[in-house]
């Protein structure tokens, strides 16, 4: 029987395609676990309504998911250069799977949030493995094409996220969000056990830098911590200080920690590279300007617009459809003539597009915001798949789990400050605002719809009169078109930085003297 069955598999993936065949299985748990960063926010009112879940809890169903993902993607990645980037990628998969499951099957809102924790820790082991295990695959040569497709599928998961939550929850439950990530996450172990190589960094040796991994990791936490809750703790207050404090302090601990011990969790001649370093710098800008431009649109649509968490994320799909038809292309691009030409335009293009949606007003709408969208897509296509290329392609290949995971990283971290400054922004000026607008609301009322106003509310109750919800409108439209002319000028910067640092053509530096040996097939 178990001849049958490798005779079977040989048949269907041999030498030639068993790359497809990998490239298959990571973009298809890539999707799932992309999917998962936007297919929950449309369905916390159900998921409240159902567990009788506290404002705080839904806000951890996203953000224990967001920091457990976002600090462990470095540890995961070089976890897969030591002991095997298939078998963490594999562990991560089941992981994210259980959990999935685990939470469907929630009856309350501590366990949703605790197994939330659990699936952002299988999330990080994974995400960097799809890269990795993609870098390996193939040849510089196909590189690009490789991951332009891996960048097409990451972004049709992040903004199709929306579209399947809305569907899902309105028409079946909110449970089923989450139990579409099981049957995903079988298939993508089966193919992987199958077409994937193994291999790791075989220049070094197993033992884990548990100090280091330690330090990263609490500076990480309270770094990230400190940025999904700037807005609602208040920038300045007792405790943000004391988190941006720990953060410093343990990063800083990290880096020397990292200089002098001699097998680092992270090697910073990475960052020696010119192009590596102006990599990571344009992948944190790229998201800081990117998330803050879909997370407060995403608010606008639906709380000034008036559209419903479905409608609002079909709104969406021209820079989902443009990225899935531009990345593939850029990537074949990439192989051809090197990733800083792209790059720089896509980074031109995505600032314009930017500042095309920063022009909204009280009386437009979405026929406005739609053309941005185009560009965007278009920008975003043509940055992923170049920006991932050369990441991959500037270190050895023996290091591709860390880089991956440094890579993910400054995306995740990214993110998050793009969402807490763009928040910080949209109260400052929004507070400003109202205070010349209703001169004569008490300063509790105000504060309480300045508070509103950064999560794009609107007033309620005592003081949802016409005159005040037309100038809370008015207010947080005004901000949010100032937050996003910033967005488009910080996007403008790093294209001058790709254009600077990042190499025309990048090709992999040689291998080190103890080299890695080709990647040894190793049985399912």
């Amino acid at each position: 029987m178990t001849g049958r069955i490798l005779a079977h598999r040989h048949r269907l993936i041999n030498d030639e395609n068993s790359r497809w065949w990998t490239l298959g299985a990571m973009c298809f748990a890539l999707f799932m676990i992309m999917l998962d960063n936007t297919v929950v926010n449309v369905a916390l009112p159900s998921i409240q309504r159902d567990l009788k879940a506290s404002l705080s809890s839904l806000e951890w169903t996203v953000n224990a998911y967001t920091l457990t993902f976002a600090v462990l993607l470095v540890t995961g990645g070089r976890l897969g250069d030591i002991f095997g980037r298939r078998r963490m990628f594999l562990f991560g998969v089941a992981v994210f799977g259980i959990s999935s499951a685990l939470i469907g099957f929630s009856s309350s809102d501590t366990m949703l949030v605790a197994f939330r924790a659990v699936q952002g820790i299988g999330g990080a082991f994974m995400m960097p493995g799809t890269l990795a295990i993609i870098t390996q695959a193939f040849p510089p040569e196909q590189r690009g094409t490789a991951i332009g497709t891996w960048a097409g599928v990451s972004a049709l998961a992040l903004a199709i996220g929306p579209v399947v939550g809305g569907f899902l929850t309105q028409d079946v439950s909110w449970r089923a969000i989450f139990f579409i990530n099981p049957p995903i996450a079988v298939i993508a172990t089966a193919v992987t056990l199958f077409a994937a190589r193994e291999s790791r960094d075989e220049t070094v040796s197993r033992r884990i830098d548990f100090v280091g991994i330690g330090a990263l990791t609490i500076g990480l936490t309270a770094l990230v911590l400190a940025l999904v809750e700037a807005n609602s703790w208040h920038w300045g207050s007792a405790r943000e200080i004391a988190l941006f404090a720990v953060a410093a302090v343990a990063l800083i601990g990290f880096v020397v920690t990292e200089l002098r011990v001699r097998a680092p969790m992270l090697d910073f001649a990475f960052f020696r590279s010119r192009t590596s370093a102006g990599v990571n710098l344009v992948a944190f800008i790229v998201t800081f300007a990117m998330f803050s431009d879909f997370f407060f649109l995403t608010l606008y649509m639906q709380n000034v617009l008036g559209y419903s968490p479905l409608g609002t994320g079909l709104r969406f799909l021209p820079t989902t459809v443009v990225i899935v038809l531009t990345g593939p292309i850029a990537g074949r691009l990439t192989d051809r003539i090197g990733p800083r030409p792209l790059l720089t335009g896509g980074l031109v293009v995505t600032a314009a597009a930017i500042f095309i949606q920063s022009r909204i007003t009280i009386h437009s709408g979405y026929g406005l915001l739609a053309p941005g969208f185009v560009l965007l897509g278009l920008g975003l296509g043509l940055v992923m798949s170049p920006m991932s290329t050369a990441a991959m392609n500037a270190v050895d290949r023996t290091k591709a789990g860390a880089a991956s995971g440094v890579l993910s990283m400054s995306r995740m971290v990214g993110s998050s400050f793009g969402v807490a400054v763009m928040g910080a922004i949209v109260t400052t000026i929004g507070r400003s605002q109202l205070t010349t607008s209703l001169p004569n609301l008490s300063s509790h009322a105000r504060d309480r719809i300045v508070s509103a106003l950064g999560a794009g509310t609107l007033p309620t109750g005592d003081h949802a009169s016409p005159t005040v919800v037309h100038a809370v409108k008015s207010a947080f439209i005004s901000a949010l078109g100032t937050g996003l002319t910033v967005g488009a000028a910080v996007t403008l910067v790093s294209a001058m930085i790709a254009w600077v640092l990042v190499s025309r053509v990048t090709r992999q530096p040689a291998p080190a003297v103890a080299a890695e040996p080709a990647a040894e097939r190793v049985p399912a």
